[in-house]
Formats: structure tokens, C-alpha cells, sequence
């Protein structure tokens, strides 16, 4: 995926990387829909509970790909070019995933 990230402008992502994020995230959106549905039909907690971690290793899984792409060109190329802050920004979304 290319990603040329400066906070001030915008990704341009490839048609066929949009399609595979935006792929993934109607997975999610279909899951936690049947998990609506399954709240509404009365399910057994523990049911629930497992689409809801299901759910929680989609967004995960997501948004690791997402990250691996920013470290290998955003977070890459703006070292290359002098921007050491991009340090800084790895730090900060990597105390968020904690």
C-alpha cells in the first residue's frame, strides 16, 4: 500500500487498497450487525461475548495492517528525509494499541 502521510494532506492509497481496507471493514460492520441482532433476539451472553471478540481481533488485525503500511513509508521516508518526529508519532500510536 503507498502511503505519502504528512498530517496536512491526504493518503493516496491505490483503488485496489481502499477496496481491501474497505473490505475488511464491511466484514466488521456485517459483524457487529449480527451482534445487534443477536442482542435483539435475546442470546445467550456468552454468545455475544465471542462475536464481540471476534469483533475486537477484526479491528486489531485491521488496524496492524494499517500501521505496518505507515511504518514502512510514511514513518520511513519521513526519517529518510530529515523528519524525526515521525519517531515520536510511532511512540504515541504505539502506547494507544497498548
Amino acid at each position: 500500500m503507498a502511503c505519502n502521510c504528512n498530517k496536512d494532506i491526504k493518503v493516496n492509497r491505490s483503488d485496489d487498497d481502499k477496496n481491501k481496507l474497505l473490505s475488511r471493514l464491511n466484514r466488521i460492520t456485517g459483524q457487529l450487525d449480527g451482534i445487534k441482532k443477536m442482542i435483539n433476539d435475546d442470546r445467550y451472553c456468552a454468545d455475544i461475548l465471542i462475536q464481540l471478540s471476534a469483533v475486537d481481533k477484526a479491528i486489531k488485525s485491521l488496524a496492524s495492517v494499517i500501521l505496518d503500511n505507515h511504518m514502512h513509508s510514511c514513518v520511513l521516508n519521513g526519517i529518510k528525509d530529515g523528519d524525526y518526529e515521525k519517531l515520536d508519532e510511532i511512540v504515541d500510536l504505539f502506547r494507544r494499541f497498548s
